[in-house]
């Protein structure tokens, strides 16, 4: 059911909300394309199922070249990816990787859609992938985003067959035709109709491709040159969009800014066949709308605007603005006039912000406000009135040009403020595949508008407008200089176990300690800490006084509890009742120097594994590639890790040479490699002679999974062997022990195919293909339908010692709390024990 947020129009004004959390005007050149892009009436929507799917060239070249207003529609945040920078996975990944696509679209320009699809990582069909996506919800999805932007031409990255390489990128392709067929029939989805109107694209192509050994273009399709050098950018459209696509650093996709022209191919699909352009058949003009009048006021702006006083166009863009606001076509007009407001705004060289110094605010508390305001026009801006979220102020302060006014106010924030969370984790998803959101309309969004902010009653000229300022954060920070990011509401206290997870032997007391965080001024006398299982309290203890702002509390479960538990991974979740108020939620602050700060909220859980894990390690060295949790799970379990440097090879306490850097390798029970360490460490290369003097001098070595991109050696193994796109996605793959007598999967555990159980995503990836007859392998699995594959672990013995490559996702197994996938990681680090 759809259910209605927010109106465009108030009060007589049209409200400008810029994303961002300063409105800012913009260069004269962006202006200039931005005027040049409101004469031009077409819309083209990029289809695919992943932020980088997106053919950052064709964008940047829509938008630049043809001034054409362009959307990227990515049916997935990429939750189910692997990051190259840190060891968020899942929703925290996908939080990523939504503001990586944001900050690539500041580049070039182009607008961002999502549907509610949860990426849950590689699927090889549309079969696979629906089994876990509900098509007709997805389907719907496309709809709304199809009928609120209302675009002309749908173009899709992929194919609806295995040429798409992957099922999610094929599932794409399959939503896009159903959605292109249904989105102009006003008995699809009608209920989405009390806000929209239907809208039927004119046609949906295929944007056809060279992606490796795989050509899907032909010369009888639809070329279409790009690339060209734009003067006022300052590079061409192909240099553009290495710098976007660049900008998706979770995903290690830094793209070279290639220049010069190359041709773009494209397929038909569906609606009137494209013979010459993209656009053929599309009403293109004001004029061919039946506005002339418009038509001719923006080639009159065009040719007097001034780039070093773009102020001078006010007055003919305010005139024009009376002639969009009497448009008949409500849904033309509601879209322009954003458009135009923004263009007059920029014109102004209007900037205002509302800012604090605090980044973060409880509901209820009051906090200093600075409202900062600035135009760069002579005698144009008058500001009329100030909200105050629950106030308002009279000025009629005629805004002088190029001098700040800023005006202190004290702001309550309202009792009832949520939480700040992305909109589609604010609620447990509603299954594995598709997220929940709290209101229907906010569907396609790539994040809700902000509830909190000032707006600012603006006349320019004779004309009135509302201008949304987000209440923000302001500081200076010494390396980056102004950072202006989003106030975060975070509740009066938190809870959270001071680690994510723990391991706890049979008949052994369960020791937890719990981090209690306030936020709130209002001092906490007294409450009652409940721990529970499955919503049913195991533990209560009575916490008589909150101690300052951040405070410990040492919890014991006893073993008889435990026992009581018949399974190996539990799930507790802590709560704090006081006053009548039950806190019970963790933060979840994101932050990378390239993103703003970002936050969303998680129960205040963690995980408990239980049961016989052993291991007879006590030294680890970790050789660290892209993020991943398993050095801190071993530290944990209580294993001693050091992450090695290049000291470590070549450094020596006494200055000597030689042997002395293989006694300093010799110390670790094990060395491990992290994933994609390949990939990542380039300093391998130089490392790795040292690691095969290690293991053939007794040492244990386990690699766990590269891919053959980006990569710094070779022969990864002492042995040879070759890495495939072979991978098992079917986390509850059987799998067949080759060889059930082999050390590895006796000792310190005996593993049995109940370790297998309860994975997640997926069983591995970048399985080997084929490798030297020294290795043995352990294992055969294999997806549905599929040949067997036994890559997933090769052992070798080399000299005294041993080396495993690995692929299976020990990285995404044991911070899920997987003790069967625990147990086997043991065996491997404990190999040379035996």
């Amino acid at each position: 059911m759809f259910k209605k947020v927010s109106t465009v129009f108030i009060l007589g004004f049209y409200t400008v909300f810029c994303s961002a959390q300063q409105v800012r005007p913009s260069k004269s050149s962006e202006i200039y394309r931005e005027i040049k892009t409101l004469k031009h009436l077409p819309k083209v929507l990029y289809l695919a199922a992943h932020p980088d799917d997106e053919n950052t060239g064709l964008l940047s070249w829509l938008i630049n070249a043809q001034n054409v207003e362009t959307g990227y529609l990515s049916l997935t945040r990429g939750d189910g990816g692997q990051n190259l920078l840190g060891t968020e996975q899942g929703a925290a990944l996908g939080l990523i990787r939504t503001h990586e696509l944001l900050e690539a679209r500041k580049l070039d320009g182009a607008r961002q859609f999502f549907t509610r699809a949860i990426d849950f990582g590689f699927s090889k069909n549309t079969t696979d992938t629906f089994k876990q996506w509900d098509a007709d919800t997805i389907t719907a999805d496309v709809v709304w985003v199809i009928r609120q932007f209302r675009p002309d031409v749908i173009i899709c990255r992929f194919p609806p067959t295995a040429a798409a390489g992957h099922g999610q990128h094929a599932a794409s392709a399959v939503v896009a035709e159903k959605a292109f067929k249904l989105a102009g029939d006003k008995n699809a989805f009608p209920n989405q109709l009390k806000y929209v109107n239907v809208w039927q694209p004119k046609r949906l192509l295929w944007n056809t491709f060279r992606f490796g050994g795989v050509n899907t273009t032909a010369e009888n399709q639809l070329k279409i040159t790009v690339g060209q050098y734009d003067a006022q950018l300052g590079m061409g459209y192909g240099e553009l969009a290495g710098l976007s696509r660049s900008l998706h650093k979770s995903q290690g996709a830094g793209t070279q800014s290639v220049a010069g022209i190359r041709t773009e191919y494209f397929s038909h699909v569906m609606g009137d066949p494209a013979k010459a352009t993209l656009f053929d058949g599309v009403v293109n003009t004001w004029t061919a709308k039946g506005n002339a009048d418009i038509d001719q006021s923006l080639d009159k702006i065009m040719g007097a605007f001034n780039f070093n006083n773009p102020d001078q166009s006010l007055p003919a863009l305010l005139a024009l603005r009376k002639k969009v606001m009497a448009l008949a076509d409500v849904d033309l007009k509601k879209d322009k006039m954003k458009a135009l407001d923004n263009i007059i705004l920029s014109c102004a060289g209007f900037m205002g912000e509302a800012v604090t110094n605090q980044a973060e605010a409880v509901a209820g508390n009051h906090y200093n406000f600075r409202l900062n305001l600035i135009s760069r026009a002579a005698n144009s801006v008058v500001l009329e009135n100030v909200k105050w979220l629950n106030q308002s102020e009279s000025f009629n302060r005629q805004l002088s040009k190029d001098s700040l006014i800023t005006i202190q106010h004290d702001i309550q924030i309202p009792e009832d403020a949520a939480l700040t969370e992305p909109y589609w984790l604010a609620k447990p998803a509603r299954d594995a595949g598709t997220f929940s959101v709290p209101n229907d309309t906010l569907i396609g969004l790539p994040e809700a508008e902000s509830p909190l902010h000032v707006l600012a009653d603006l006349k320019i000229g004779a004309e009135k407008f509302q201008v949304k300022l987000p209440l923000s954060f302001k500081k200076l920070d010494p390396v980056r200089g102004d950072v202006v990011e989003a106030l975060r509401i975070v509740p009066a206290l938190e809870l959270k176990f001071t680690q994510p997870l723990y391991l706890v032997k049979e008949n052994e007391d369960l020791h937890l300690r719990l981090n209690f965080k306030v936020n709130s001024d209002k001092p906490f006398s007294k409450g009652i800490l409940d721990l529970l299982y499955n919503g049913e309290r195991i533990g209560s203890t009575e916490i008589s006084s909150v101690k300052g702002k951040d405070f410990t509390v040492d919890y014991v479960i006893p073993k008889t509890k435990l026992a009581a538990i018949n399974a190996s991974r539990l799930q507790l979740e802590a709560r704090f009742l006081a006053e009548g108020i039950t806190y019970n939620k963790k933060q979840v602050l994101i932050q990378y120097p390239h993103l703003s700060s970002l936050q969303y909220f998680a129960p205040a859980a963690v995980t408990v594994m239980k049961g016989d894990i052993q291991s007879k390690v006590k030294k680890v060295g970790y050789i660290e590639g892209a993020g991943d949790f398993i050095p801190d799970f071993l530290r944990i379990a209580g294993v001693q890790v050091d992450v090695l440097k290049d000291e470590d090879f070549y450094g020596s306490t006494d200055g000597s040479a030689g042997s002395s850097r293989q006694n300093r390798l010799s110390q670790y029970d094990a060395i491990v490699l992290g994933v994609r360490a390949n990939n990542t460490e380039k300093k391998l290369g130089r490392w790795m002679p040292f690691l095969w003097s290690y293991v053939k001098e007794g040492g244990n070595l386990v690699m766990q999974y590269n891919t053959n991109q980006d990569t710094t050696v070779d022969q990864l193994g002492i042995y040879h062997f070759s890495i495939a796109n072979k991978r098992v996605t079917e986390e509850n793959a059987a799998v067949t022990f080759l060889n059930p007598n082999h050390k590895l999967l006796n000792f310190p555990n005996k593993i049995t195919t109940d370790d297998f159980k309860g994975w997640v995503q997926e069983r591995g990836a970048y399985f080997p293909a084929q490798w030297d007859a020294a290795y043995e392998p352990l294992f055969e699995m294999h997806d549905t339908d599929e040949e067997p594959l036994q890559g997933s672990t090769l052992y070798a013995k080399y000299g005294k010692g041993n080396f495993i490559y690995t692929p299976l996702a020990f990285f995404r197994q044991l911070p899920a709390g997987n003790t069967g996938a625990a147990r086997l990681f043991f065996n491997f680090l404990s190999a040379q024990k035996n």
